[in-house]
């Protein structure tokens, strides 16, 4: 943006003879000359600058780390930035090439990114067919100290647990193989001990998404639980989140945080519609009659239980399963909030606790592909999410939603309350993702929504930015920076054009 000044231009007055009334006088037209406006760090101290996160941070898109995307994550723009108005180097922990996954040992652990594939999502080896994966946490870690320091899959307590990055400990489940790439000679240092060893004077922290999101991505069925918003630091969010703060400004280093979105808008749980199923009137019709002893038990426990208010008539209708001929039939999903009928009646024991899904359900994205396949091959009466009702990791019901926004609000006022008490800036990614729902962002020449594959803002896993989405946030970080050190990212025309970043990367990019 520029300062704009002014100029008025005032001509003589020209007196007519010729008549006794004066002449209307034109006023020459406002001349606009542009005047630049020098770039400030304000209060802000850029000079070593440390990043803390997860995947968010490390610069994840696409469903995979690789060099492109982690040249082009959040932290690693904000660097670009930084280094105008005095900030240093910044180093990363670069995989070793653009088809992503992890490997230990040459034994993959993670596979190759994801592509576009003309109709969605893809695994890159689709297109292009068998790759190696050479980033291996056994065989070629790179040298640190690393700036970025965001690991993907990483929860809050996760910064602070020592060991997390020992590769020891990645086969007993206690370690992530991401972090083991940045540890180097002391395998057990915690990625908080990483950070404050390097002294930063600036940083930026982004975590807690994971804390609700693996529960969301697991469908809420128990394997991964959201984290307590109360415990002691390496247990509760709001210790462990404290614990953070207190330590990496202790030193007197200034910083950025953000809060947490609501997962639930993000396009992995808002693309899979809860009807997707095409049937025709004869395939509709051998389901029903599937279906028809289930639903006759149902009417039967409504019967023996009328007058109980244990089983009510909205229940009955929920649960009773009915297809169509047509192209938009819910798929069948199990729901664990339904009432145990086998427990109020052991006759009814045989009557699971499924229903279809409706519009207030969420799909989780890798349903996509799951849904229709066949549970024993060759038996056309198995379709899963038709005969074989979703599982719960499948679906996000209503109660789960709510669990999930109950705790994101809780963690994101004790994120608010830590910021300010500790005088940092604070970026509202929040109310950004709801904005991208509602309607979409307008930066430059370009609208970013959360629409899969057409938005822009999101990449094909449905979670995480795509570079694009990466530097809108970056814009909203330099803008709180703004705000709370002084600085002027905005006013002097530093924020990054979005448009200047790609949404995709091609399938040959290695």
């Amino acid at each position: 943006m520029k300062k704009i000044k002014f100029i008025y231009i005032s001509l003589g007055v020209l007196a007519f003879t010729a008549c006794n009334d004066p002449e209307d006088v034109d006023i020459a037209p406002e001349v606009l000359v542009e005047e630049s406006v020098a770039l400030t760090a304000g209060s802000a101290d850029f000079s070593n600058y440390v990043s803390l996160g997860n995947s968010l941070t490390a610069g994840f898109t696409d469903g995979a780390l690789f060099q492109a995307s982690q040249t082009l994550s959040l932290p690693n723009l904000l660097s670009q930035k930084f280094s105008l108005v005095g900030g240093g180097s910044f180093t990363q922990p670069l995989t070793n090439d653009n088809i992503g996954g992890l490997a230990a040992g040459g034994a993959r652990i993670q596979g190759p990114r994801l592509v576009f594939g003309g109709a969605g999502p893809v695994g890159l080896e689709t297109l292009i067919g068998p790759v190696t994966v050479t980033t291996d946490i056994a065989l070629n870690n790179p040298t640190g100290p690393f700036n970025n320091l965001g690991v993907p899959g990483a929860k809050s307590f996760h910064l602070l647990a020592p060991g997390y990055g020992n590769l020891a400990n990645v086969s007993l489940g206690l370690a992530n193989p991401y972090f083991v790439r940045m540890t180097g000679s002391t395998p057990n240092a915690s990625v908080l001990e990483l950070a404050v060893a390097q002294a930063p004077s600036f940083f930026t922290l982004w975590i807690g998404n994971n804390d609700v999101l693996g529960y969301a991505t697991t469908g809420g069925d128990g394997t991964n639980p959201i984290t307590p918003v109360s415990g002691a630091p390496g247990v509760g969010f709001d210790g462990s989140y404290g614990a953070l703060i207190a330590t990496l400004t202790a030193g007197g280093a200034q910083g950025v945080v953000a809060n947490i979105p609501n997962v639930t808008d993000v396009p992995h749980f808002t693309t899979v519609p809860h009807n997707p199923v095409p049937l025709d009137a004869a395939t509709a019709a051998a389901v029903n009659g599937a279906y028809a002893p289930y639903n006759g038990g149902l009417q039967a426990a409504f019967g023996a239980l009328t007058g109980t208010g244990l089983f009510t008539q909205e229940e009955l209708d929920a649960r009773t399963i009915s297809f169509a001929a047509g192209t938009n039939n819910a798929v069948v999903i199990e729901d664990e909030t339904l009432t145990d009928l086998g427990a109020i009646n052991p006759a009814f024991a045989a009557l699971p606790k499924i229903r279809q899904a409706t519009e207030a359900d969420l799909i989780v994205l890798p349903a996509a592909s799951f849904i229709g396949t066949l549970a024993v091959p060759g038996n056309p009466l198995t379709v899963n999410g038709v005969a074989i009702p979703l599982a719960d990791k499948w679906v996000l019901i209503p109660s789960e939603q709510a669990e999930i926004a109950i705790a994101t609000e809780a963690f994101n006022q004790i994120i608010a309350a830590a910021a300010s008490q500790a005088g940092l800036a604070l970026v509202d990614a929040n109310s950004l993702l709801n904005q991208l729902a509602n309607g979409g962002i307008t930066s430059g020449d370009f609208t970013l929504t959360s629409s899969l594959v057409t938005g822009s803002a999101f990449s094909l896993d449905g979670i995480h930015p795509t570079a694009r989405g990466y530097a809108l946030l970056a814009n909203e970080f330099m803008k709180a920076i703004d705000v709370t050190y002084g600085s002027n990212f905005e006013a002097s025309g530093n924020l990054l054009n979005v448009g200047d970043y790609p949404t995709n990367f091609s399938p040959i990019l290695q």
